[in-house]
């Protein structure tokens, strides 16, 4: 039990990568710092995601040998995030985030990996990179942290005991048994399983080695991380943020600030409400892979005390499988050959490879009363089903029943009988497979350039010729799959400057308090760099809040 009116040099809520990370650096520089987590676990989102970290120009990026320049850099961040993303803002994240990721790498068991060729997200755009720029946490022994490892976050689609899967194992993965490389993969995977078990070993992977390494380098640095303690307001003393109100053990508890409260609490993703307020109808909270304590809870207190909000209609979408025990995030299952998206009137809308974030902007943007494009229905053959994973369902494998009994997948034996059951035209969608397939024999995609992309490519089929992301709809039965606007969070919040500090609608900062993640009105804008851009500057912020609080006097 916390002691009455504890003081710390800088408290932050929230113990995601942003969070710890600024803890990190908080100690590392000589302060005292506390993390504070609403929930029973630490890691937020971060340890339910896939771990990926996009920091142009980084040691490990330039260890493996990857060429970039801050020109390239800072030409595609522009051309990803726009205008409306100050310069200062965008300049200040490619120029701190390699050095921060060097503070992680030496104060933390983590190491990181490039991901071979996980291309950016627009590649062919100015600056952009097919090689790409991601690197994600190298395997972590989870034994590292000791009895903390319980409380870690679960990730959110738990693995076979034993299974540790990479996002480079995932891309060669996911093509089940048609390429020698997803053979080969699967293999080393499975041969990784026994060892670890012979040797009792806990690795990790992804988001979870992320999470666990952060948390570890905090136990080292003798960081204090308070669970279940939930942020009830800020304290104000005068026009500074003194501290913080919370809740723990069921009784209030007021915790003093030094130098500054930094937010880092996650989105507003499971908060009803305050997603119906802001955000494009329909939405909701069960289409969230967010953490499930990332009700908003930083961006009202911060609000509340004067800040100004950005973005908030928007998202790190994604199109998403709405089953019964969780939605399922799609990656590769959309653009692998044999399927496309259809709307209400069995047509085509967008390229289905497209990166995640523009997928669902387009199913907003073209749905309407008339023409529903929520749900859109993914559309395969038994071909897709006998070559391809499916959600980890692997090739040939039936998927389960009650994935069928709940109306997310339907089966049929033609695609009338199909479109019948998910109740679009019959003579529509078989227009639209019919033309598909004849880009397909072509290997070009005329209405939306499915594979012209290497960003397209990555996840596609190399020995599908002549477009790795294209082949015919043409064995039945055929599938039909229920597709929504899911997503990873919420990327609006608090507007903050280059120093994480938390801006007034004048433009001017509330004095001690920070912001980042996020709780943060993030500095990819309307878009998405590329894999990792969501953790990459939740971390970089983080680290310059504490840094901007360990020169405050």
């Amino acid at each position: 039990m916390p002691a009455d009116e504890p003081e710390f040099d800088l408290v932050v809520i929230g113990s995601g990568a942003a969070g710890m990370t600024a803890a990190l650096t908080a100690a590392v520089h000589g302060l005292s710092p506390v993390v504070i987590e609403k929930t029973e676990y630490f890691g937020g989102s971060t340890a339910r995601s896939g771990g990926g970290v996009w920091i142009p120009g980084n040691s490990v990026l330039r260890r493996a040998g990857v060429s970039d320049t801050p020109e390239q850099a800072a030409a595609y961040l522009k051309h990803v995030a726009g205008e409306a993303v100050p310069e200062g803002l965008r300049s200040a994240f490619l120029q701190h985030g390699p050095e921060m990721l060097d503070l992680v790498l030496a104060h933390t068991p983590l190491g990181f990996e490039w991901v071979p060729n996980y291309s950016d997200y627009y590649p062919e755009a100015p600056g952009g990179k097919a090689s790409g720029r991601s690197i994600e946490p190298a395997l972590l022994d989870g034994r590292v942290l000791g009895p903390e490892l319980g409380h870690l976050r679960p990730p959110y689609l738990p693995a076979p005991a034993g299974i540790t899967v990479t996002q480079a194992n995932y891309r060669w993965m996911s093509l089940g048994t048609s390429h020698p490389r997803a053979i080969w993969t699967t293999a080393r995977v499975t041969g990784r399983m026994i060892v670890t078990k012979v040797r009792k070993r806990q690795l990790l992977s992804m988001g979870q080695a992320l999470a666990a390494g952060l948390r570890a380098g905090l136990v080292t640095a003798g960081v204090p991380v308070w669970l279940n303690t939930e942020l009830s307001g800020l304290v104000i003393k005068g026009d500074r943020v003194t501290g913080v109100r919370v809740t723990t053990d069921g009784r209030p508890l007021v915790v003093r600030a030094r130098r500054g409260v930094l937010l880092a609490s996650g989105g507003f993703e499971r908060n009803a409400p305050m997603r119906e307020r802001y955000q494009r109808a329909p939405i909701g909270t069960e289409w969230t892979v967010g953490s499930p304590g990332n009700t908003g809870d930083g961006i009202i207190a911060g609000e509340g005390a004067g800040g100004m909000l950005q973005l908030m209609d928007d998202a790190w979408w994604g199109p998403s499988i709405p089953l019964t025990s969780g939605p399922v995030f799609c990656l590769a299952e959309r653009s692998l050959p044999g399927c496309i998206f259809v709307n209400a009137a069995g047509e085509r809308f967008v390229n289905e490879a497209a990166p995640y974030v523009d997928a669902v902007h387009a199913m907003y943007d073209k749905h309407t009363e008339d023409n529903p494009h929520i749900p859109c229905w993914l559309i395969a053959d038994q071909r897709y089903r006998n070559r391809y994973v499916f959600t980890g369902i692997p090739p040939r494998k039936p998927l389960p029943r009650r994935w069928f009994r709940s109306g997310a997948v339907l089966k049929a034996d033609s695609l009338a009988a199909l479109a019948e059951q998910i109740g679009v035209p019959a003579d529509g969608l078989v227009k639209t497979v019919d033309k598909f397939n004849d880009f397909a024999q072509a290997g070009k995609d005329e209405d939306f350039g499915r594979g012209d992309s290497a960003y397209d490519r990555y996840y596609g089929d190399p020995k599908c010729k002549p477009n790795p992301n294209l082949a015919p709809l043409a064995q039945p039965p055929y599938y039909a799959i229920k597709i929504v606007p899911g997503d990873l969070g919420t990327k609006g919040g608090l507007r903050t400057d280059e120093r994480a500090r938390v801006l007034r609608a004048d433009g001017t900062a509330i004095d001690g308090l920070y912001a980042a993640g996020n709780t943060s009105a993030m500095v990819m804008g309307r878009s998405y760099a590329g894999p990792g851009a969501t953790i990459g500057p939740a971390m970089t912020f983080g680290y310059l809040a504490a840094l901007d609080a360990a020169d405050s006097r």
